[in-house]
């Protein structure tokens, strides 16, 4: 690879990384291609892009950004996965397949918007629910208190004309 390509390289990066979430780097020595294919299809579609970047590239690239902690973990092979969306969703992909896979492919650190996570922080943002369950969550709670509120005040007549209808009931006998 020439300086030109490399420069080219490194503004690109620059760029994804600029506009990216999170990252998330990952040891994916020891990985087959059918593999590594399964693996971009469900970051694909979870859409994430998957990347094998020379870590110096990476380290140049990554300076200026809030992802420049993602240096520390440079060493080796080095694949990375930019999560432009939904940081969750490429945490959920890439902890399913690091445990479906085992040993070929092992999660490093990542960046989630500008603080460095290690491994079981990117698994504990892994188990969280969804984007859509969480906000449906906080609708639910937004709404609780209204809706109860609501019911009291629809008791209050229910109440009364239940002590209305007791008391024809007991004139009636």
């Amino acid at each position: 690879m020439n300086k030109e390509n490399k420069q080219a390289v490194v503004a690109e990066m620059h760029d994804k990384l600029q506009r990216a979430q999170a990252i998330f780097a990952a040891d994916f020595r020891g990985m087959t291609v059918g593999q590594a294919e399964q693996l971009r299809s469900e970051l694909r579609k979870a859409g994430v892009e998957y990347k094998v970047v020379k870590n110096t590239l990476l380290e140049i690239a990554s300076k200026g950004t809030d992802k420049e902690g993602i240096a520390s973990v440079l060493s080796g092979p080095t694949a990375v996965a930019l999560s432009y969306d939904d940081p969750v969703a490429a945490a959920k992909v890439l902890s399913k397949f690091a445990k479906e896979a085992g040993n070929p492919f092992t999660l490093k650190a990542g960046v989630l918007t500008g603080k460095t996570i290690n491994v079981a922080e990117i698994q504990a943002l892994a188990e969280l629910p969804s984007r859509e369950v969480l906000l449906a969550r906080m609708l639910g709670s937004i709404q609780a208190p209204t809706s109860n509120f609501v019911r009291v005040l629809a008791a209050v007549p229910g109440g009364f004309v239940r002590v209305l209808d007791g008391i024809r009931a007991q004139k009636a006998a």
